[in-house]
């Protein structure tokens, strides 16, 4: 018995190491997912499939044309529906924390409601209240399942370790850091959303030069799908400038940070490059492989910035500054745990 008994915790790290890395795969999975949508949209596939579920009445229907990539989109769903499924119960199953339990059954709602809104896409002809419905559901879930991957990691407890380590000192992260962190990754899911807006408008067709717009700093904001670009790229401008100075906050605090300071410059990198790929793509009249990458990268951009503001918080020294905040802590576990 005592031979069991010594045994089981080791067996329990191995089924958490392995819990993460299976949510890890789903959440590169999930981007795959959303570089197929933006596929899908970049090569104008929305309507090649004119039914759903099946694709003219058949589970694989001939991949030529738009077909290729609007079925294509549709099977990659399905899988990672399939992985989301196994994900909720394998959490339901080893997860302790209720938090996260909770988080993998939010994650296949979401799931579920998202693909009978790509459903009700085609059924609708593209209709742009659902299509946008259909791209905030898909980030909302893509953050779902970051987060799931963030706090079954092995580099979670040893945030909270060290958040413990350093109570009351002064080298714990800053509530202002958390603040900035918080609206940072806000800022970014709201640009994400203008930028679904754009897309599913036709809007980046509007303004075809940049950094100018249609010649002028300010355009004439009086056709809609011109306003609704320049918005998008005022957007853009805040999200940059919030990044920027996030990166150097993070800098500023990197003792307390860790290696999680890493992972705000990483942040800064992808931003510039998402800016790059949003001119590219306005310059090229929205070639199909800068306005595709644009969608992948912005995904990433979302991604990281909450991976980094999930560890922010783990850090804070609000939560650690008192025996009291000691206790419960971010997602139901103590950070002496």
């Amino acid at each position: 018995m005592s031979q069991v008994r010594t045994q089981s915790p080791g067996a329990g790290r191995e089924r958490s190491r392995a819990l993460h890395a299976y949510a890890v795969f789903t959440v590169i999975a999930t981007l795959l997912l959303i570089t197929a949508g933006g596929l899908v949209t970049s090569t104008g596939s929305g309507l090649a499939v004119p039914d759903w579920p099946l694709s003219y009445g058949m589970v694989f229907p001939p991949m030529v044309g738009g077909i290729l990539y609007e079925h294509g989109h549709r099977m990659i769903a399905a899988t990672i529906g399939l992985l989301t499924v196994v994900l909720a119960i394998w959490l339901a199953r080893a997860e302790p924390r209720r938090a996260v339990r909770r988080l993998g059954f939010l994650a296949l709602a979401a799931v579920v409601t998202q693909g009978l809104l790509g459903g009700l896409t085609v059924l609708l002809l593209l209709p742009t209240a659902v299509s946008m419905a259909h791209a905030c559901v898909a980030q909302a879930f893509f953050c779902l399942l970051v987060t799931i991957a963030v706090v079954t990691s092995p580099a979670w407890e040893r945030a909270g370790a060290a958040a413990t380590a350093a109570r009351g000192a002064e080298t714990s992260v800053s509530p202002q850091l958390v603040a900035m962190a918080t609206a940072t990754t806000a800022a970014i899911y709201g640009q994400l959303i203008l930028g679904a807006l754009t897309r599913h408008t036709k809007a980046g067709y509007a303004i075809s030069d940049f950094p100018l717009a249609n010649g002028r700093l300010i355009p004439d904001l009086t056709p809609p799908l011109v306003a609704i670009q320049f918005v998008h790229r005022l957007g853009a401008l805040v999200v940059a400038v919030l990044i920027v100075a996030l990166a150097v906050r993070a800098w500023r605090e990197r003792q307390a940070l860790g290696g999680t300071a890493r992972i705000a410059l990483l942040l800064a990198v992808l931003a510039a490059l998402q800016v790059a790929l949003g001119a590219a793509a306005v310059m090229t009249r929205l070639a199909v492989l800068p306005a595709t990458a644009h969608v992948t990268t912005g995904a990433a951009v979302l991604g990281v910035s909450l991976l980094f503001t999930l560890f922010c918080h783990r850090r804070a020294r609000l939560a650690v500054t008192s025996p009291r905040a000691a206790a419960p802590t971010l997602l139901g576990r103590t950070a002496t745990t």
